[in-house]
């Protein structure tokens, strides 16, 4: 994200002396330019000028050499008296004793001291100490210590950084001098507004807000030395792409400029150090840090080329087959055939070598080195699709093509050029060559017709005609009268060139919206129209979620990516619909790369992740899609980019799209009920997994079947109910994990879990409201049963039973008792059973009573052979 300096900015657009960073950004935001974040000074405290009065070498013991020196730091902070220094030694002035491990400076050189009080970056706090028989009282700077590069080896000298000795005074402020004190806004730039990654952009949005005068300095009008024309010796260039990419020319514009005879030796001046340093970038050599300027500066990137190491003309072409590039970041990169190439004739034929991947990075061999003395300059303008693409392709989000893919002004290469140039002349000692190349064939922006009426009714606020028009034309755009025949409320705008975002009434719409306020906005909350409101389907998936959470399961949220392994880990066989799994074509991880086709998969790595991490006592569950595909069904087709697809390819895309049906699941492990003074707890068992599932059913107003399941993993085959639908339809299972999969997941014994199809229980629940029932307020009769039936009866059955001969008078019945030992008999087990009986009209008599009994007796007997145990 673009970094803001704020004396840079103030080149551009009048300035308040006082401005702080939090102003700035305030100003901004307003405008829409988020704040990022505000980096703070560097430095603090006493960071001064000094003069090295005296330098003694002292050899230690350890085999280093350390210089004792005297500082001469200014009146204000020279000592009289430095302990351990003879008072006749002392400068009538004052100095400093500082202790100093670095060699490469001298008696006289100006350097930068820290005073005690001082804090460098990282947080290191200067303090006067103790050290190698001297008490130093400061430290003299290197440029890693001051956090303006990464060179340690020796003490920054401050005229062989480029500053002149005549403007340096012992005790100067150093924070100043080197700009260490100046805050740093940081910014967020939407994609649509590629203007704003320069200071240009940035200074603009800012007048905007606050009616600062705003100087273009893009604008040829506005630079000391305008551009020339282009001359018929300029530097050749051609453009050979005659079959273009997404309807668009790769490059339309190639401006070329030549500087010859600079110094190679010439440094890049301080200020512009500081002023690149600040806004993020690493300083490398004058040419280039020359073109990075202008590039911050109006949002133009530009090349600089070694011109004894180009040859005529340069060829803008795709990517050949094979074609290979080294690129300046020193990595050897394939070509592809969307790639767009700045070319030479080097290698002998027309085009023939490749100079750099155009809009992202140049190539090695023609990069400027230490010896280059002639530039050539280059600054155009590409196809930001191309640019977003190559930049992608070859993972090389430059600050180029940062720029570029947003959308560069076509009208500033020839302003840029001419900037690179003065400064390199200025500052290199160079000439410029008279020579200049412009190959131009931009379009202007094409026009937007706009009802002014548009930003009204689309707002809320009432924007009348010359406010929607002195907004637009106050950003850029020419806005006149709409066509004869159009409608009396149009009128044309035709956008500026640095906004190619522009190109609808919608975008214009956000622009008068934006430049006025988006305070102005009223926060009108829409009526609700009656009749609407969430579907059947939500509103049981709401209640379901809430009844688990409501019984003490914690619902999450797991990656729905799966493995080879956690598929093995569940012990499916491999002819289990859920290893059919769609493959994704860029996995987050090479492990799992494949799509769930069950909750369970992900939801148990979830239980053992708990676990792992002392929580043995998990109760969770999730809903959520799984993807079950269907068998040889085709891959979904790779639609075109740039035009709407046909309707057969939407439609084969929506045949290859798998099923993905919603499902809820669970898992418990530990204990359900904690132990404590009350007495032992109890664990988790395979009767909470199936009350869970039968709360979902009931949630869901679907009628189940539980029947006993011997067969499907990763359930423990005797410990597993399956629930079906009354159309045979198995809605999923409950019950104790398979040990097999407990030990591979490492999850304590006897675990449960349940998985359910929640998208089929909705169905079978139907979309009937649920009706409250009449409350009786006669009392309610009780009666016990306690019926011997074979171990093979299911208690479902048995209490199946009871329902039936109990008739309507029935209430609830329930099971509280199961018994198994001598008493009843081997391969025979007790079910006792509580009944609750009520009237709605009356109050039930021992007659009612006792007929309900028989009734029981009865059913039980017939239909699952019980037999009441006295």
């Amino acid at each position: 994200m673009p970094r803001i300096v704020t004396d840079w900015l103030g080149e551009h657009v009048e300035l308040p002396a006082d401005l702080t960073a939090e102003q700035l950004a305030a100003a901004l935001v307003k405008v829409g330019l988020e704040e990022e974040e505000i980096h703070p000074a560097a430095v603090t405290g006493p960071l001064v000028v000094g003069r090295v009065l005296s330098q003694t070498p002292e050899p230690q013991k350890n085999g280093k050499t350390i210089n004792w020196c005297l500082v001469d730091v200014g009146p204000e902070h020279n000592a009289t008296q430095i302990k351990g220094v003879d008072d006749a030694d002392v400068p009538a002035g004052g100095a400093r004793g500082v202790v100093c491990g670095a060699h490469n400076f001298g008696v006289g050189d100006l350097v930068v001291v820290s005073l005690p009080g001082t804090v460098l970056p990282g947080g290191f706090a200067i303090a006067a100490r103790k050290t190698y028989g001297h008490v130093s009282d400061g430290m003299i700077c290197s440029v890693r210590e001051l956090g303006i590069g990464e060179d340690h080896d020796g003490i920054l000298v401050l005229t062989r950084a480029g500053f002149d000795a005549a403007d340096l005074t012992p005790g100067q402020d150093a924070v100043a001098l080197l700009g260490l004190g100046d805050e740093v806004l940081e910014i967020n730039v939407t994609p649509d507004r590629g203007y704003a990654f320069s200071y240009r952009g940035v200074a603009r949005e800012y007048a905007h807000s606050t009616g600062a005068r705003f100087t273009d300095r893009g604008l040829a009008a506005n630079l000391v030395t305008p551009p020339p024309p282009a001359t018929a010796d300029g530097f050749a260039v051609e453009v050979d792409d005659a079959a273009p990419i997404h309807g668009q020319v790769g490059c339309d514009r190639f401006v070329t400029r030549v500087v010859r005879g600079i110094d190679p030796a010439a440094p890049t001046p301080p200020w512009m150090k500081r002023r690149l340093e600040g806004s993020g970038m690493r300083t490398i050599s004058l040419a280039v840090d020359v073109t990075n300027y202008v590039m911050l500066d109006l949002g133009q990137p530009l090349h600089a080329y070694d011109l004894d190491q180009v040859a005529a003309p340069i060829v803008v072409r795709r990517a050949a087959p094979g074609e290979r590039l080294t690129t300046l970041d020193d990595a050897d990169r394939a070509l592809d055939g969307e790639d767009l190439l700045i070319t030479d004739s080097l290698a002998g034929g027309r085009g023939s070598r490749v100079l750099g991947l155009a809009g992202v990075m140049g190539g090695a061999s023609s990069e400027v080195s230490p010896t280059t003395t002639d530039v050539l300059v280059e600054a155009a303008h590409f196809d930001p699709i191309t640019v977003a693409r190559t930049a992608r392709r070859h993972r090389l989000p430059s600050e180029a093509a940062k720029r570029f893919e947003r959308g560069v002004d076509p009208l500033l290469p020839a302003v840029a050029a001419q900037r690179v140039v003065d400064l390199l002349v200025e500052l290199g000692g160079g000439t410029a060559d008279p020579a200049v190349g412009d190959l131009d064939a931009t379009t202007p922006p094409q026009a937007v017709h706009l009802d002014v009426t548009l930003p009204t009714r689309l707002s809320g606020v009432d924007y009348d005609r010359a406010t929607v028009t002195r907004t637009l034309e106050q950003i850029g755009c020419t806005v006149t009268d709409a066509v004869p025949g159009a409608a009396m409320d149009a009128v044309r705008v035709t956008p500026p060139s640095w906004r190619p975002d522009l190109t609808e009434p919608a975008a214009l719409v956000e622009e008068v919206v934006r430049i006025e306020g988006y305070d102005q906005i009223p926060s009108v909350l829409p009526a609700a129209p009656g009749g609407r409101g969430l579907t059947t389907e939500q509103r049981a998936r709401r209640s379901v979620a809430r009844s688990l959470a409501e019984a003490g399961l914690v619902e999450v949220l797991s990656y729905p990516f799966v493995g080879q392994a956690d598929l093995d880990a569940l012990g499916l066989p491999e002819d289990d619909v859920r290893r059919t799994t769609l493959r994704l074509a860029n996995p987050l991880a090479d492990d799992r790369p494949f799509l769930r086709a069950d909750l369970l998969s992900t939801l148990l790595e979830t239980a053992r992740r708990n676990v792992s991490r002392g929580l043995p006592d998990v109760a969770v569950f999730e809903i959520g899609l799984v993807t079950r595909p269907t068998p040889g069904t085709p891959a979904p087709p790779q639609l075109p980019v740039g035009v709407r697809p046909s309707d057969e390819d939407l439609a084969a895309l929506v045949a290859a799209v798998p099923d993905q049906p919603r499902h809820v699941a669970g898992v418990l492990t530990g204990r359900a009920v904690p132990a404590g003074w009350w007495g032992g707890g109890r664990s988790a068992d395979w009767a909470d997994a199936l009350d869970a599932a039968r709360l979902v059913a009931a949630r869901t107003g679907a009628v189940v079947t539980v029947a006993a399941d011997a067969g499907t993993m990763p359930w423990h085959p005797g410990r597993c109910a399956a629930l079906t639908l009354p159309d045979g339809t198995v809605a999923g299972h409950a019950g104790e994990l398979h040990p097999k999969v407990v030990e591979a997941l490492g999850l304590p014994a006897r675990a449960a879990a349940f998985e359910l199809d929640l998208g089929a229980l909705i169905a079978a629940g139907g979309d009937e409201p649920v009706a409250a029932g009449p409350v009786s307020a006669f009392p309610a009769a009780k009666e016990d049963f306690a019926f011997v039936v074979d171990d093979a009866v299911p208690a479902a059955d048995v209490r199946a039973a009871v329902v039936a001969g109990a008739g309507p008078l029935l209430e609830d019945a329930r099971l509280f008792d199961v018994f198994t030992g001598d008493q009843v008999g081997e391969g025979k087990k007790s079910l006792a059973y509580s009944v609750r009986l009520r009237a709605a009209d009356r109050t039930l008599t021992a007659d009612d009573v006792r007929a309900v009994r028989e009734g029981v007796v009865a059913s039980a007997a017939e239909c699952v052979g019980a037999v009441l145990r006295g």
